[in-house]
Parts: structure tokens; C-alpha cells; sequence
């Protein structure tokens, strides 16, 4: 089979339902997916951005928690293909056509669109999450499959295994990248053949050939389980002898945002010098919904004005710096800072303003807020305790819109 008509007959499923509890609070009132990322994206749109420039052009997300932010988006902003020629992206609430139930689990909410494939019948279904960050060209992982024969494909990326203790699924291999046990979260990992020091970990991104996964969503629905694919779904097809084959992603940068210290790193990953996640290469571009604002500025007005410096920092259209100093720090659409400010590695979102003679330092500050004259956030870790979210290596947080405190 040509790249092409393989590329034509795969279905995208994007599982963008999870309430992202560990980024409470910035999932307080979105869904994980939706959460602001970079000063401009949202996290789902490097996902969404990988299928199009991967050529995948049918996609369903499905969603279900707190998803108004996410179904606006997705339809204000990726609303670029052309039904016409079979091209789409539709968000999917759980339908309840099988059961009564919500998405209970990743394997769950394929279960729930089973009748979405019988519709559709392609002949691959590539099986991605809204909550990752990386860049992936998705056909060299359905031609692996294709041409492998698999049953099912896990796409993995090599983490040292202090970083996947307790936190990532962890995979084991043969020296054909032949699948014979899946972890999650093991505390001790196993090591890859040959290699004492790294564990080969799941992204979360799979291939089944359509046959194949509706018989085994099917079959694990019936049964008491997570109904996850990781814990339930292929641990039993591997048990069934079922050929799982797993595909080492070589594209460099892949974080799991999952938690508000990684959130707040992925973040700073970007404003570095030299960035571990470029935002600027042409020939992959991520896009996201484009709304109309006026470009950043930065004023100095000299005189008794403080002066203005922004180092190592991303602005978004509509931001304002005036007379503050903003250090390795991102600023959304029409943040204000005002005179004499100083933010430090901190994450500003849209709609926000800090006052005047105000200090900011390792802190993510949602939207719609407003900070006063001479406040501090990240000053006094005693005080920012009892108002705010603190994460575990210190970042404070300030859920959206929220009334300063005053005491």
C-alpha cells in the first residue's frame, strides 16, 4: 500500500477528556487539552498540528470534561478542512449508544465510537492524546505498522529510568521491538536490552488495525477492568499472543505535561536561547486559532520612567510592557505590565495585568486577573501558601480570575 492511500484510509481518534487533575488549577475550568501553552496554543494544538502536516485529514476528538473552551477552539480555530473531499475535525461527547455510561477509560471512549468506525470503516485507526507536547510525523509510525504486519503498534521514547519511576508506562522488548510486557508507572522500570541506564516508555500513541480494535475494545468493555489501554486492553492481547510492536520516536523533544512543574518547564523550555521545542520552523508549523489583535509593544518613556527591558521572553499580539523588566517569562494576548514591575520566569495569561512597582518570580498567573500596585506572587512562600496553588518544586499558581487577596 502507497504512503498516500494509507494516509486516506486512517481514521485519527484524539482522546481529549481527561480532567487533568494534577494541573488543577489551571484545569478548574477547562479540559486538560485546552489548557493555554506558549503564550499562544492551546496544549491540544500540537497534536492537531502534527496530524495536518502529517496528511491526516479524519479527525474526531472526543471529549467530555468541562469541554466548552475546547469545543470553541477546535471549531473557531481548526476549522480548515474540507468536508467536501472527506476532510474533517469533529469533537465527540461520550453517546451513551452502547451504554448509559461516560468514557470510563481510553479503551472505553473507542468502545463508546464503535459505530463511528462501522460508519466510516477505515482501515487503520491511529489513537492519540490532546496533552502531550512534541512533533511528530504520525505516517512513518502507520507505515512501521503497515509494513510490520502488527496487530497493534505503541510509538516510545527512550527517558532515563529515574525520570519514568512512578510516572511513565514503561514497555518491554525483544530485540525486534517485539512488545512482551507493558507497565504502568512501574516504580522500578526495566531497562532496554543492552542499556542499564534507560526504559523504553509509551507516548500514548497507538495504531490498531480497525478489525482489531473494535473485537478487543468490545471484549474489554464486557469485562471488570480500568478499560485503559495501557493497564487492561493490550496487556491482554500481548497475553493472546497478539503481535504488539512497538516503534522508538527519534524526533527529539516530547514532554508529558501532566503536572504544573512540567507544565511550567515545558513553558520555559521555549524561551531559551537556543529553544528545546522550536516554535519557528517553517516547514512544521503549529497552528492555532488566529484572532485579530494589535502586535506587542514594549514603551520606554524616558524621564523619571523606569527603564523597559524584556530578555529571553514570547509575547503575544496585544501584550503591553511599560517601564518593567520581564526575564525568561511568557506574556499572552493583551497582558499589561506596568512601571517599575519585574516578572521572572513566570507564565502571564491573556487578559491579565500587573500593577505598578509589583514583583513576580517563578509563577503561573491564569487568565483575567488583575494584580495591584506593589503586590508580590513568589516573593513569600509562607503567604503565597494560603492563597494560592503551590506546586512541588515552588511554582506558585493563581487560578483564573480570581480576586487578589488582601491580606
Amino acid at each position: 500500500m502507497d504512503l498516500s492511500r494509507l494516509l486516506r484510509n486512517t481514521l485519527v481518534m484524539v482522546l481529549a477528556g481527561g480532567q487533568g487533575e494534577r494541573l488543577y488549577p489551571l484545569t478548574r475550568e477547562r479540559a486538560k487539552p485546552a489548557v493555554p501553552f506558549g503564550g499562544f496554543y492551546r496544549i491540544i494544538d500540537f497534536t492537531l498540528s502534527n496530524c495536518l502536516n502529517s496528511g491526516l485529514r479524519r479527525i474526531y476528538v472526543l471529549t467530555q470534561y468541562k469541554s466548552d473552551s475546547l469545543n470553541r477552539h477546535v471549531r473557531l480555530g481548526w476549522d480548515i478542512f474540507n468536508p467536501s473531499i472527506g476532510e474533517y475535525i469533529e469533537t465527540r461527547p461520550p453517546q451513551q449508544r452502547l451504554s448509559s455510561e461516560w468514557y470510563l477509560g481510553t479503551a472505553h471512549a473507542i468502545y463508546q465510537n464503535i459505530y463511528t468506525l462501522d460508519e466510516e470503516r477505515p482501515e487503520l485507526v491511529l489513537i492519540l492524546g490532546g496533552d502531550h507536547v512534541y512533533r511528530m510525523d504520525y505516517s512513518r509510525l502507520l507505515f512501521a505498522h503497515h509494513h510490520a504486519g502488527a496487530d497493534a503498534t505503541v510509538a516510545c521514547v527512550e527517558r532515563p529510568l529515574q525520570e519514568a519511576a512512578g510516572r511513565l508506562g514503561v514497555v518491554s522488548v525483544d530485540s525486534q521491538m517485539k512488545v512482551g510486557k507493558l507497565t504502568e508507572k512501574p516504580p522500578e522500570p526495566s531497562p532496554l536490552p543492552g542499556r542499564s541506564d534507560v526504559c523504553l516508555c509509551s507516548m500514548g500513541i497507538y495504531v490498531f488495525d480497525t478489525e482489531t480494535l473494535v473485537h478487543r475494545t468490545i471484549e474489554d468493555a464486557k469485562r471488570e477492568s480500568s478499560h485503559d489501554f495501557a493497564r487492561d486492553v493490550l496487556p491482554a492481547m500481548i497475553a493472546d499472543g497478539d503481535y504488539v510492536q512497538a516503534v522508538s520516536f527519534e524526533g527529539g523533544y516530547w514532554r508529558d505535561i501532566g503536572t504544573l512543574d512540567a507544565y511550567w518547564a515545558a513553558n520555559m523550555d521555549l524561551v531559551r536561547v537556543e529553544p528545546r521545542f522550536n516554535l519557528y520552523d517553517a516547514k512544521w508549523p503549529i497552528r492555532s486559532r488566529a484572532v485579530s489583535r494589535p502586535p506587542a509593544k514594549v514603551v520606554f518613556a524616558g524621564g523619571n520612567t523606569p527603564r523597559t527591558e524584556v530578555h529571553n521572553s514570547l509575547i503575544a499580539n496585544g501584550a503591553i510592557v511599560s517601564g518593567a523588566r520581564v526575564y525568561e517569562s511568557i506574556l499572552g494576548a493583551d497582558v499589561r505590565i506596568e512601571v517599575g514591575s519585574r516578572v521572572e520566569r513566570s507564565i502571564i495569561m491573556d487578559g491579565t495585568t500587573i500593577g505598578r512597582n509589583c514583583t513576580i518570580r517563578k509563577a503561573i498567573l491564569d487568565k483575567d486577573n488583575c494584580i495591584p500596585d506593589n503586590a508580590g506572587i513568589g516573593v513569600d512562600k509562607e503567604w503565597d501558601g494560603r492563597h494560592f496553588a503551590l506546586s512541588d518544586e515552588g511554582v506558585v499558581v493563581m487560578p483564573k480570575a480570581m480576586p487578589f487577596p488582601r491580606t
